[in-house]
């Protein structure tokens, strides 16, 4: 591949070109010029990117891959193409597929794929066999194999023994564990958040301290673990509430090596939200209180949250169009990820959480724009407003909550892996 791209604002707080309006040459998979004014195109094909900005290539950390074993929800294609949408160029699924991602074999599906497509799929492989909490994979193999992380997934680490265990473990793998954070018993056929609107509604509550009580312990146990490092070991996934905000602000004090996330759907609807009984709005964990989103908010701006994501679960109609109790939890999100955060927390803001923090945390490569670096590069439009309709939508599921709203922000190209991808 010979691209040039010119007239872009590079956003990139690594780069010596940070802020100012380039182009670039890209030969193959790598920046090979960069200049403050058109380039030459020579026999390179041009994208002219007037207007727009780039930055190093997006990650989402919290995807739930359904390919394979569930390819009509979504498929490995469908899945990358809503990605690259969305902005992204690296992708970490969950590992609860079928069969269940815990072999070098299962990864090598994935790796396989990445070899002709700009967005990378990385795997989080499992922590039990088949996630069900009894028994250990071979986590030294499958890290030689290629995984990125371990989890679960869906399923959060009910046993405390195979939690400490697995702190353990992956310590010297320099590696990081992905947990949800559910105490099942609590949280037993709930529906939505416990509170008032649950009550009017009639629905079984999913409590707070169903959420709360397992970072708690799970936090207790990284302390008691012993275990060290410079960069987080634990790290939890889509919390929801105020207290998970307060609980792991304190063990980042305590130096604690810790990160989080949120979904960004969190940052914008609440328990109020459902009176309609819209299934599309059925999510895990739920949405919570106004409380509860300033608090996100807040832990946003100062830190304690280390990454936006997408939690993207595509469902199809037989999942979704059902009564509100029959219907399963989740929501399509890669494609509604940038603007959400855009609007919440600022371009500056918004790009530390889904290119630095998750470079961090999962021991990535951090691209930076500049002469004989790799090209893994997201354009974008921080300005761009549309409306956010079904046509849009390039997942298989249309499951979005955000369906017939107007957003603003929208990546316009990504570049990775030798291939660029405009986008319409």
């Amino acid at each position: 591949m010979e691209l040039v791209i010119q007239n872009v604002k590079v956003a990139d707080k690594n780069s010596p070109f940070h802020g100012k309006t380039v182009s670039l040459r890209i030969v193959g998979a790598q920046i090979t010029e960069i200049a403050e004014g058109p380039l030459a195109p020579g026999n390179s094909r041009v994208f002219d990117a007037t207007g727009l900005q780039v930055s190093p290539g997006w990650t989402d950390g919290a995807t739930h891959f359904k390919d394979p074993g569930y390819e009509w929800l979504d498929d490995l294609a469908s899945l990358s193409e809503a990605a690259a949408y969305g902005g992204f160029t690296k992708v970490l699924g969950f590992p609860n597929t079928q069969p269940v991602v815990q072999t070098k074999e299962a990864i090598s599906y994935f790796t396989r794929f990445n070899t002709q497509s700009a967005v990378q799929l990385l795997n989080l492989a499992a922590v039990t066999r088949d996630c069900k909490g009894d028994d250990f994979t071979d986590m030294i193999d499958l890290k030689t194999g290629g995984a990125t992380g371990f989890s679960d997934g869906k399923e959060a680490i009910q046993n405390s023994d195979i939690f400490l265990k697995t702190l353990q473990y992956l310590e010297p793998l320099d590696t990081v564990l992905v947990v949800k954070s559910e105490d099942r018993y609590l949280s037993m056929y709930g529906q939505m958040h416990e509170g008032l609107t649950s009550t009017l509604l009639g629905m079984k509550g999913i409590p707070a301290a169903g959420e709360e009580l397992m970072i708690m312990r799970n936090l207790k146990l990284l302390e008691y673990s012993g275990v060290r490092s410079e960069k987080p070991i634990l790290h939890f996934s889509t919390i929801s509430t105020q207290g998970s905000v307060e609980l792991i602000r304190e063990a980042k004090k305590k130096g604690l090596p810790v990160s989080c996330d949120i979904a960004a759907h969190h940052l914008v609807f609440t328990e109020e939200d459902l009176m309609g009984f819209d299934t599309n709005l059925k999510v895990y964990p739920p949405f919570r209180s106004g409380e509860d989103i300033a608090a996100l908010k807040a832990g946003l701006e100062d830190g304690t949250i280390d990454m936006i994501v997408s939690d993207h679960n595509s469902w199809d109609e037989e999942h979704k169009t059902l009564e509100f109790d029959a219907a399963e939890f989740g929501a399509i999100g890669l494609q509604t990820v940038f603007p959400v955060g855009l609007e919440a927390l600022g371009l500056e803001q918004t790009l530390e959480k889904l290119v630095y923090k998750p470079a961090e945390i999962f021991r990535l490569k951090a691209g930076r724009i500049e002469k004989d670096q790799p090209a893994d590069l997201t354009v974008f439009s921080d300005r761009e407003e549309y409306d956010f309709t079904e046509g849009i939508i390039r997942s298989k599921g249309k499951n979005s909550p955000f369906t017939g709203r107007k957003l603003k922000g929208r990546a316009k190209a990504v570049v990775n892996n030798g291939i660029f991808k405009q986008l319409d």
